[in-house]
């Protein structure tokens, strides 16, 4: 462990540690849910990425990119998946270290990367590669490429930190808070008069909207579809539950920041307190600068939450938390025992092994019984029985799915015949046809048979269509030759019009005899 300290700043042990995490998360994830597939935001992720377009209905592009560049260099499984987030994690902390490195030497670079592996976010929270977890590393390099800027205030390092701004926007637009704790942190520090007198700024917006402008170019031509749907999903609360909501996130951001916090104040005991004043007088110039982006990053999302009305759950904000961390850490003047660092290293380590050899083995038989509520258990082997009994049907690839929206993200991914998730098909939107078809190439649904709402969604698509095959079928997770939960699943397959077989249309209702069936069989676990 002492070899490790020493070798920080000859530069090897940071990587390597980085390294050693990304090893033990992965085995963690492989065993944890190895009976469990991919999560749906993941397999959004990567369908949104099959077109390569400056936007999607729900999210800007940068995540979809990002999965298309992965895919096109790994294998499109689970396995893949869990490195790409694990990577991106990554690169997050070995950009963070970079801006540690701007205060402090040694120790405390360590003791920073310690603290943030030892919270749940760069491991839990980065497993889900989305549009949350692509800011993992796009906000601490906009934050990097911004400190250097002010510091410097070069054209070089404006040009970068407007483009790595815009870069983090194209990720989620939750980054214009981020901006916007730019701008608050350079109008607060001393030297915003040199600052603002100086290109810097000025070429960091120039560059940042000029890389801007294609996505906004789309945004103008197809409606601003992301932020109508975030205007419909994420807006509308009354006063006092948007002050309620603006209060938890602050709360919540607080008692996560705390843990890091308290540890940090555990091992440099009462000087925290006495050196505080002190401390924060003496702060250099990019600390102070880093400290008011990390309150804005705070502030400003909950003041918008509170007059506007929106939803801001702390999941939103989990990439600012490094912010804090380093400003705990590196805003102290003094030195902390070595053995306390040692000894952190190694609780840090031990809770890694202990999740990777023990809780990841429990999860997995626990889960096996008791199935990811998203589905996850199931995605598979559904899929593979989907794309069996289209084939049965039609010697074509399989080239729409609809119905649930997790499965058909799923289908998209895992079936081989990889079809095209089409949002007009999904349970929300469908829409019975006049015209007597949707598409001459079919198209298939699929629902949990005991969702009653897709069910009946998909007997609305299918209204007019000439003939439509309908398939029941369950299926029981294993792990390790042990069986599991069931499940039971309703598919709905429109073949192709040139080969379509004759069948006749159900006397009843999809939905009347659903309902029949589940009076006459017990419940499915």
């Amino acid at each position: 462990m002492l070899l490790l300290i020493e070798g920080v700043e000859e530069g090897w042990a940071i990587p390597l540690l980085i390294a050693g995490f990304v090893a033990v998360w992965m085995a963690y994830l492989s065993i944890a849910y190895a009976g469990g597939d991919l999560h749906q935001d993941v397999l959004e992720t990567w369908t949104l990425g099959r077109s390569f377009d400056w936007g999607s209905s729900k999210h800007p592009p940068l995540m979809g990119w990002i999965a298309r560049l992965w895919s096109s260099l790994f294998p499109l499984t689970n396995w893949s998946f869990d490195l790409l987030a694990l990577t991106n994690a990554a690169i997050a902390l070995l950009i963070i270290d970079l801006i540690a490195r701007q205060f402090v030497r040694g120790d405390k670079r360590l003791i920073v990367m310690l603290l943030l592996m030892l919270l749940p976010i760069y491991q839990m929270h980065a497993q889900r590669f989305n549009a949350n977890a692509v800011l993992l590393a796009t906000w601490p390099l906009a934050t990097f490429c911004f400190l250097r800027s002010f510091q410097t205030r070069t054209v070089g390092w404006a040009a970068v930190a407007g483009a790595t701004a815009a870069l983090a926007m194209l990720g989620k637009y939750y980054s214009i808070f981020l901006i916007g704790g730019f701008a608050v942190a350079a109008i607060c520090h001393p030297e915003r008069r040199a600052y603002f007198t100086s290109r810097a700024p000025w070429i960091a917006a120039a560059t940042g909207l000029l890389a801007l402008a294609p996505h906004i170019h789309w945004l103008a031509t197809t409606g601003a579809q992301p932020f109508a749907y975030a205007m419909e999903h994420h807006s509308g609360k009354a006063l006092g539950p948007a002050v309620r909501e603006a209060g938890g996130f602050v709360l919540a951001i607080a008692g996560i920041v705390a843990v890091p916090g308290l540890i940090w104040l555990r091992m440099a005991g009462r000087r925290v307190l006495t050196n505080f004043s002190r401390d924060v007088s003496a702060m250099p110039s990019g600390m102070k600068l880093l400290s008011t982006i990390g309150i804005g990053t705070v502030v400003l999302p909950a003041l918008t939450a509170a007059v506007l009305g929106t939803d801001m759950p702390p999941l939103w904000g989990l990439q600012g938390i490094f912010l804090f961390v380093i400003v705990i850490v590196c805003g102290a003047n003094y030195p902390v025992p070595r053995v306390l660092t040692v000894n952190l290293a190694a609780t840090v380590i031990g809770i890694a092994m202990l999740a990777a050899g023990v809780a990841a083995p429990v999860h997995a038989l626990y889960r096996n019984t008791h199935p990811l509520s998203e589905g996850r258990n199931f995605y598979q082997g559904a899929i593979a029985e989907l794309t069996r009994r289209w084939h049965a049907l039609s010697d074509t690839p399989l080239p729409a799915v609809g119905g649930d929206e997790g499965l058909a993200f799923a289908a998209a991914f895992y079936s081989p015949d990889h079809p095209v998730y089409d949002p007009r098909l999904l349970t929300a939107h469908v829409q019975p046809q006049p015209d007597g078809g949707r598409s001459v190439q079919g198209w298939t649904a699929l629902c949990y048979d005991t969702d009653v709402p897709c069910i009946t969604a998909m007997e609305r698509a299918v209204a007019g269509e000439p003939n439509v095959v309908r398939s029941d079928f369950v299926l029981q997770s294993g792990l390790l030759g042990e069986p599991g939960a069931t499940q039971g699943f309703i598919a709905l397959l429109v073949p192709p019009q040139l080969e379509q077989p004759e069948r006749p249309s159900p006397s009843r209702s999809i939905a009347e005899e659903f309902s029949a069936k589940r009076r006459t069989r017990p419940a499915v676990n």
